[in-house]
């Protein structure tokens, strides 16, 4: 599967927000946005995903080909696309079991066996290190930041995207939830081979899985692209230099 981002431009309530994205995410690949605060890194997801707060003027969507442009979320998820939310809603009165497999179903199109559904459930709730009890809970309500970080990867495992955006997958974790998070990311990665778009600020999370593209993202523009080099950079480095070379790009 294959997602390209072309020349992208989007607004919200009529301001500029990203200006001039260009991005290509293919099946297996690793790719991670950095950058400071307010640089679009989100606006990305949500405009990806077809949020309708956001409002593309100008380029172009497009999986394995196809323009994306004017289809509604829930097409974009049946076409492969899934992300992965920064702050997931709490939805009290819907099971969270029953919320996922009516999602699995939408997407797979299908009717969905509940003793393989539950076994594949448990299995991935055991990795993620979540207790039994999490089955019987509604969508998110009462979950800790970190419980539902894990719910938002627990999904991933079961929906199985072709392509994966993680909106600050490692954000309000502990050095132990960032472990757990990461390596069942790349035990996903590893095993149907989704193409990944990794958001984040810090590199906390990418001492557990080794991207094959960073790219830095400042005002709403790419001003860097590399490997994992460059996220090392950043470590040491900070965003002040990528600042600086966003704003000259602006004027």
């Amino acid at each position: 599967m294959k997602l390209e981002i072309k020349d992208l431009h989007v607004s919200v309530s009529g301001k500029e927000i990203l200006k001039g994205i260009s991005l290509e995410v293919n099946s297996g690949e690793k790719h991670v946005i950095m950058g400071p605060n307010g640089s679009g890194k989100s606006t990305l997801a949500k405009a990806i995903m077809g949020h309708p707060k956001f409002t593309v003027t100008s380029g172009e969507m497009l999986v394995d080909g196809k323009s994306i442009n004017s289809l509604a979320t829930d097409k974009r998820a049946r076409l492969g696309l899934f992300l992965q939310f920064q702050d997931p809603v709490e939805i009290d009165g819907v099971g969270f079991i029953s919320f996922l497999r009516a999602a699995k179903e939408s997407i797979d199109g299908k009717a969905v066996g509940m003793k393989d559904f539950m076994k594949d459930m448990r299995g991935n709730i055991s990795s993620l290190k979540l207790g039994d009890e999490f089955i019987g809970r509604s969508l998110n309500q009462g979950f800790s930041g970190g419980e539902k970080k894990k719910a938002e990867v627990l999904q991933m495992a079961m929906l199985k995207p072709g392509i994966a955006i993680l909106d600050e997958p490692d954000s309000g974790l502990d050095i132990d939830a960032i472990k757990v998070v990461a390596e069942n990311i790349n035990k996903i990665a590893d095993s149907t081979k989704p193409g990944l778009l990794i958001i984040t600020h810090h590199t906390r999370i990418l001492g557990y899985m080794k991207p094959d593209f960073v790219h830095v993202m400042v005002d709403g523009r790419i001003v860097a692209n590399g490997g994992s080099e460059l996220s090392d950079r950043l470590e040491k480095e900070g965003y002040n230099s990528y600042i600086s070379k966003g704003s000259e790009t602006s004027r």
